[in-house]
Formats: structure tokens, sequence, C-alpha cells
């Protein structure tokens, strides 16, 4: 028997990559949504010395391509099939793609923020079999902050490369805090912390400015779940200091537990405070 990849891996983000790229590929151009969540921090953090762990998820973020109307929606299910997923029945807004011997299995999950429906909805596509998406408060600052990327898809030998949305900083961070605060995931706040350790824009203080460019005034909506961030990262025993010492331990033993604990409380101090600032 061969063993699964673990799913935060080097193998697991080539995988989730590749799924990534063959999606794109058979949408046939640059897709409307944006993808955010574990697939981002390397592409933020590229310049650092210390490896993100990865993912199998590719979570995208699907405002704009609701908007651009039932054409997209068909044509971005029409991708899916045709990549190799299937939808998890009967979460149509979260799909699969079942890895070979050895591979890992890479899901592929659409995320909305829309007004007019309510926290944690299931919203059905028109003109679409199973594709949908689960209304998640915060991942509109992602469709708010978004830089264009390119990733290469490997086939038969010949790269072929694809541009895809991807989420910028400041709206990284702020869908992160979101999902951070109603996930409870400690995945999230290893992201949250090490995104704002080793961003290439120039550390927390960067993130901070970023985030007061794009959104300032916006902070209210977010106070709760700032306050909650900042709570999880109160000192070296909060579990979000943990999650983010434990990762980094796991992929980089050789690093001081007590230091990347300090590092993690200072920066996501530092940002909640900078933050909160910005919606006065």
């Amino acid at each position: 028997m061969v063993d699964e990849p673990s799913p935060r891996s080097r193998a697991a983000r080539d995988a989730a990559e590749n799924a990534l790229a063959r999606v794109v590929r058979h949408y046939g151009g640059r897709p409307e949504f944006v993808v955010l969540g574990g697939l981002v921090p390397e592409l933020l953090c590229a310049g650092s010395e210390f490896n993100h762990a990865g993912t199998t998820d590719i979570d995208v973020q699907v405002d704009l391509e609701i908007a651009c109307g039932a054409v997209n929606a068909a044509r971005l299910e029409n991708a899916l099939r045709n990549a190799g997923f299937e939808p998890e029945d009967p979460a149509i807004w979260r799909w699969v793609a079942d890895g070979t011997a050895g591979a890992p299995i890479v899901k592929f999950e659409l995320l909305a923020d829309l007004h007019d429906q309510p926290a944690e909805a299931t919203i059905a596509f028109e003109t679409c079999d199973q594709l949908g998406a689960v209304n998640l408060r915060g991942t509109r600052f992602a469709a708010r902050d978004f830089e264009i990327r390119t990733f290469g898809l490997r086939n038969s030998g010949a790269e072929h490369a694809t541009e895809v949305n991807v989420s910028g900083l400041a709206g990284f961070l702020l869908a992160k805090t979101a999902a951070s605060f109603s996930r409870r995931k400690p995945k999230d706040w290893y992201d949250m912390a090490f995104v704002l350790l080793h961003n290439d824009s120039g550390g927390t203080t960067a993130a901070i400015a970023s985030v007061r460019e794009r959104f300032i005034g916006e902070m209210a909506a977010l106070q709760t779940a700032l306050d909650d961030l900042q709570a999880n990262f109160q000192d070296s025993d909060a579990q979000g200091s943990r999650a983010y010492v434990t990762q980094m331990r796991i992929d980089h033993p050789e690093l001081n537990p007590e230091m990347l604990a300090a590092d993690a409380v200072i920066a996501v101090e530092e940002f909640c405070r900078g933050v909160r600032n910005s919606a006065n």
C-alpha cells in the first residue's frame, strides 16, 4: 500500500497547484474567481527563508464570478468536471478530485460573501447542475484586493502557463481574520502568523499599511474577529501561538519554540492594534 502524502506537504501543494491550473486551462482564460486560503501564503512570502506548510485545498472567492452571470457559472462547472472534479454531495460548494495512487485528494471550495444571503447559506448557481458556493462573511476582502499570478500546468512533459487572480496581502489577512474567528482551525492561526511575519512586503508593518491603504474605515465589521484573533495569540500558551509553533517545528525542527511563540504573539498584537486604528 502506498502512503498518502500529508495534506500539508510539498507534494500536497504541487497537487493543488496542478489541479488549479487544470481547472483554469479547461475554463479557457483567466476566471473571475480569486484564490485565497492555503495556497496563498507561499506566494506572499516567496522570499522567505522558511517554508510554508502547503495545502491540498483550493479555496476561491466567487463574488466576481457571480456578478458576471449564469454563463460564467456554467463555464466553471464544466471546467471543474473536465479537470477531474466531482461535487461532494450534498455540499455543492465543495468539489473533490480523487488522487491517483500515492497522490493526495484535492478539494476545490467555492466561497461567496453576499449581503442579501444568510451567513453559511448555500447558494446554488443558476444554469448549473450541481455547482454552488457557501456564503462566508469576510471573504469579500479577498475579492477586492487581488493580483494576477501565473501557475504552470505540467502535462506530458510540457509546461502550460495559466493566469489566476490571487488574493493580495491585505485581502488575504482580513479574509483569514474572519475565517479564524468563524472556523477556529489551527491552520488558520498558523497561516495568519506566518504571513504577518514572513511576507515579502516587509512584515507586520507592511501588512498594517496595506490594510489601511485598501480598506481604511471598513474595520468596524471585523472588530469582534480582531479581538478574538488577538486573544488567541495573547501569550505563548494561547492556542493560536501553539498552532504556529507546532507547524513551524514540523517544517523547521531546528527553530527555538520560545522564540517562535514570542514572534507570533508580538506580530498579531501589532497587527490587531494597527488595523483597529484604521477604523477610526
